[in-house]
């Protein structure tokens, strides 16, 4: 075989990496979103309040966003593609047993399952992408794309969500992580390179179990405010138990030989305020969604069909802005990008939040300019934010890079959606999320 021919070869090799790694992401945040629609019906056949039904919309982020960081080391301790294996088996299990929920119970105890075999999964899934382009020009190109990744599997979550409802049951939007999960098992060993795992490398355990509990404590705590009122035990038990072990998590990082978390990872401005923006946009698109499916289907009486319908629009700006976001990286430069990116969503969320959630507004004057600039803003930023939050990170640590940026992405949908949602409206919750992107585009364009 030829130069180019082989070069060809790997060129189509990278390229079907890139499509099962990516996949299997998107899928990720899928998941993540696969009932927001239909929380309505699961609320009327399991007899749910607003509360159950916000706890269910969180409880795969808990897991998910509470076992990242120790997912991400588990990357770098035991080689990528051995811990992708790992929880794609979990996730799977838990996609298989969802759909089979003959309650609240079993259902959140099935979507917790899941949360812990994504935490594994998204880490370990850029420790192998970044073996697919060693390079940092290509890794750059890369990351810039799956900054995007997300975002579209969220939509791609609501959008399904409903129609799959509506035409069948709820349940079977459980098929689409668990076929996914399944073919990726198939497809690894073929598509995917070994990645060498750093056998120099100790997990930090106690690290692990500080984070780990303390995450999904404070994050529990905050997502009950929807249902009790921050004064109760129910609430600052786990909120300040959860902040408790956070602070001595970072007390415990700052001294140990080899910390889950080093402090210095999230000193560096440019990658604390690129995680910043990564989890108000996620929060922004978490936020609309689940606002706007209750609010459609209860307030305009729409159904789910109709709903799903509504987001078609975000979808395609969605998709576009996505497209559009590596070539502008590379003219412009991703800190561009981000603050351009957040500043469109935040007049996206504006405009919901002013004119959305009106019953008697028209959809093409009240939802459909929001439901156009919020995703095409996300997207950009999310592509932006992705570069620069992974940028200049050593190779061994690619696994905890990948655990830190898709914990900023469930921070969103979980911590901050929780703690906006209690500002008394969901008109005021959808105005400030808008307020703290444009801050944060203002913030990420003055720094260097």
């Amino acid at each position: 075989m030829t130069a180019t021919g082989a070069a060809r070869v790997a060129t189509m090799q990278h390229r079907h990496a890139f499509v099962l790694l990516g996949s299997v992401q998107a899928t990720l945040i899928f998941t993540l979103a696969a009932i927001a629609v239909s929380l309505p019906r699961i609320g009327r056949e399991f007899d749910l309040q607003r509360a159950d039904l916000i706890l269910l919309s969180a409880a795969y982020g808990l897991t998910f966003a509470g076992l990242l960081l120790f997912g991400g080391r588990l990357a770098d301790r035991y080689g990528g593609r051995r811990a992708l294996t790992a929880g794609l088996v979990l996730f799977a299990a838990a996609s298989a047993a969802a759909p089979l929920a003959p309650g609240i119970g079993a259902l959140l105890a099935a979507r917790l399952a899941q949360g812990a075999g994504a935490a594994l999964v998204a880490p370990a899934a850029m420790a192998v992408l970044r073996a697919v382009f060693p390079s940092p020009a290509a890794y750059g190109r890369a990351m810039a794309t799956w900054g995007g990744l997300s975002v579209l599997g969220a939509t791609a979550g609501n959008l399904l969500s409903g129609v799959i409802s509506a035409l069948l049951s709820w349940r079977w939007a459980f098929a689409v992580p668990l076929v996914v999960a399944v073919s990726a098992l198939i497809l690894t060993p073929r598509l995917l390179p070994e990645t060498a795992p750093d056998r120099g490398r100790t997990p930090d355990l106690p690290g692990a179990l500080l984070a780990t509990v303390g995450i999904t404590l404070a994050s529990y705590g905050l997502v009950v405010t929807d249902a009790r009122p921050w004064s109760s035990v129910g609430v600052l038990v786990p909120l300040l138990g959860g902040t408790a072990l956070l602070a001595a998590f970072w007390y415990a990082e700052r001294r140990a030989r080899d910390p889950l978390l080093p402090p210095r990872f999230l000193l560096d401005r440019r990658r604390a305020l690129a995680l910043t923006a990564i989890a108000l946009s996620a929060c922004g698109t978490a936020m609309t969604f689940v606002v706007l499916s209750l609010h459609l289907q209860q307030a305009r009486d729409w159904s789910e069909l109709r709903t799903s319908a509504a987001f078609v629009p975000f979808a395609a700006a969605l998709i576009a802005s996505g497209r559009a976001a590596g070539p502008l990286i590379g003219r412009y430069g991703a800190r561009a990008v981000t603050s351009a990116g957040l500043g469109t969503g935040a007049a996206g969320l504006v405009l919901l939040a002013f004119t959305g959630l009106d019953a008697h507004t028209w959809y093409a004057y009240g939802l459909l300019p929001g439901l156009v600039l919020l995703p095409a803003g996300t997207a950009a930023s999310f592509a932006g934010a992705a570069v620069l939050a992974t940028e200049g990170v050593p190779r061994q640590q690619t696994g905890l890079a990948g655990g830190v940026l898709n914990t900023a992405m469930e921070f969103g949908p979980t911590v901050l959606f929780a703690v906006l949602l209690t500002l008394g409206s969901d008109a005021s919750s959808l105005a400030a999320t808008g307020a703290a992107l444009a801050v944060a585009a203002l913030l990420n364009q003055r720094t260097k």
